[in-house]
């Protein structure tokens, strides 16, 4: 999906900033990517207006059953030469997945964004995970000293990130800079994003910040008494999933 709400992470830290790195406008309603291979075993990336589809055959598939996604022709705004994705599968009966001639598609094919070393894909990656496996990454943090270390809200790099957080509430970012959805026992889980770091939080509890200056470091925050605040405000801005 390239949403406003749901888009991959690694290609921006907001909606507009995903869709520029794949040439395609900003449109409200967003797209659905299919990536898929042609005969000869090209890659190549359709966007369809048909977010529908899309949404309906990734639910489907996540349920472990099969779905036929073919997007309606009519509903096609772009196939673009390549994946902006890393992905480890391919096509039965087809060749190795590669890249078409770029006299085929007429440019560089997409390519995904380089994660080998720490970086702002790779922070958001980092992100991506923490929001997947929240209950495992609070479980390890210690309540009563944990807060008090370098990953306090006191971190040079973690008071910056809190403080362009906070900010956006009177200047709005760009649109999927904070997205919120569904958490376990009525809360929600927030994702905020910004220059050089990332923020994933749960409004009844902590949050965790990754920075491009601190590579492969996950850095507690308390809630002491203004992280609710920041929380709330948040929520309010940011796009719903659900």
């Amino acid at each position: 999906m390239l949403t406003p709400a749901r888009f991959p992470s690694t290609l921006g830290d907001d909606y507009p900033a995903a869709c520029a790195a794949l040439g395609l406008e900003p449109l409200p309603e967003g797209y659905g990517l299919v990536l898929g291979q042609d005969g000869r075993g090209a890659r190549w990336t359709v966007a369809t207006a048909d977010t529908a589809l899309v949404a309906v055959a990734i639910a489907t598939w996540d349920c472990g059953l099969p779905y036929d996604l073919s997007p309606d022709e009519r509903d096609i705004v772009a196939s673009l030469p390549g994946w902006p994705l890393d992905l480890a599968v391919s096509a039965p009966g087809l060749a190795e997945p590669h890249d078409p001639p770029e006299e085929d598609g007429g440019g560089p094919p997409l390519a995904p964004p380089d994660t080998g070393t720490w970086g702002p894909a790779q922070r958001r990656l980092g992100a991506d995970e923490i929001a997947l496996q929240w209950r495992m990454w609070r479980e390890q943090v210690d309540d009563t000293k944990d807060f008090a270390a370098p990953g306090a809200a006191r971190h040079e790099g973690v008071r910056r990130a809190l403080a362009e957080a906070r900010a956006y509430a009177d200047n709005p970012p760009p649109v999927g800079r904070v997205r919120s959805s569904y958490a376990e026992g009525g809360a929600r889980a927030l994702r905020a994003d910004g220059p050089g770091w990332s923020m994933v939080a749960r409004t009844d509890d902590i949050a965790f910040v990754l920075l491009d200056d601190e590579p492969g470091e996950v850095l507690p925050v308390g809630r002491g008494p203004e992280l609710p605040y920041l929380l709330d405000a948040l929520e309010k801005l940011a796009v719903r999933s659900d």
